[in-house]
């Protein structure tokens, strides 16, 4: 099975079956495999329900009984049944093993990120991506990984979802390095605009080092930064952002010559005699 990944080495890992069940082995790869979010060494006896990382692709491992049918497909965007915690694609509307329709939330199943955290494990794998793709200095690995976060941050700001604040920042302060790496602004700069979109404010720490960027990627964040500074321009917004970020963002407005947030505490100006 090829899987389009640049994270994926061309003899990457096997699977085989015996008397005994299934058996993975990594042949030698780049960047290893994942078993339940942990590394895996040498060879691993898979288990039902063991989701098998390689690279970004994330697929669920299943030990179907005798006379049931496996699923046509257990990779991709997947239901797990409550009941029988059988795996089976989103668009099946119940479980085809035992019928049930209660399902089990993805962000529970992944080994990798915790029952606990908010984050779409979606997005934070792709930035797994883009981390390692500049740790080997391949940017343009790096600028389609952060390319596909932002569409899929799109789509959840599209569908009205909630997004999370920290990783959005992440999101930003990813694609700055990723900008700086690949001389390449148009990934900041739609970062930018999906933070503004969703009403979300970077860090100081973020914008801190947007300043510090060279001249010519910073000036071609005069959009984006109006469309954030818009976003955040009204009494209400501020009531829910720290105002130091919000100083930053002036910063960089001012650097740029961009439109920046109103300064509603700044007396009227005396107007002369």
């Amino acid at each position: 099975m090829t899987l389009e990944d640049p994270l994926v080495s061309r003899q990457h890992a096997r699977i085989s079956t015996d008397d005994h069940g299934a058996m993975c082995e990594d042949l030698g790869s780049r960047n290893g495999v994942k078993i339940n979010g942990l590394a895996m060494k040498g060879s691993t006896r898979l288990k039902d329900g063991d989701r098998v990382r390689i690279g970004t692709q994330e697929l669920v491992f299943c030990e179907v009984a005798q006379g049931i049918a496996p699923t046509a497909r257990t990779t991709g965007f997947l239901r797990h049944c409550a009941r029988c915690r059988l795996p089976y694609p989103q668009e099946v509307v119940a479980c085809p093993n035992c019928g049930a329709t209660e399902q089990i939330e993805e962000d529970t199943m992944t080994g990798q990120l915790g029952g606990e955290t908010r984050h779409a494990w979606g997005v934070q794998l792709l930035m797994e991506v883009a981390n390692k793709a500049l740790s080997l200095d391949r940017a343009q690995d790096a600028v389609r990984a952060i390319t596909r976060v932002i569409g899929q941050l799109e789509d959840r700001v599209v569908g009205h979802e909630a997004l999370d604040a920290t990783q959005v920042d992440e999101v930003v302060a990813l694609a700055l390095r990723t900008a700086v790496a690949a001389n390449d602004s148009s990934v900041l700069i739609g970062a930018l605009h999906s933070a503004a979109r969703a009403t979300i404010l970077p860090t100081a720490q973020t914008f801190d080092a947007m300043l510090s960027l060279p001249t010519d990627l910073k000036q071609a964040l005069l959009a984006p930064v109006e469309a954030l500074a818009a976003a955040f321009g009204t009494t209400d917004s501020r009531k829910r952002v720290d105002l130091h970020a919000l100083g930053k963002l002036q910063d960089l407005a001012d650097a740029i010559g961009a439109r920046g947030p109103a300064d509603e505490t700044r007396p009227n100006p005396v107007m002369p005699s």
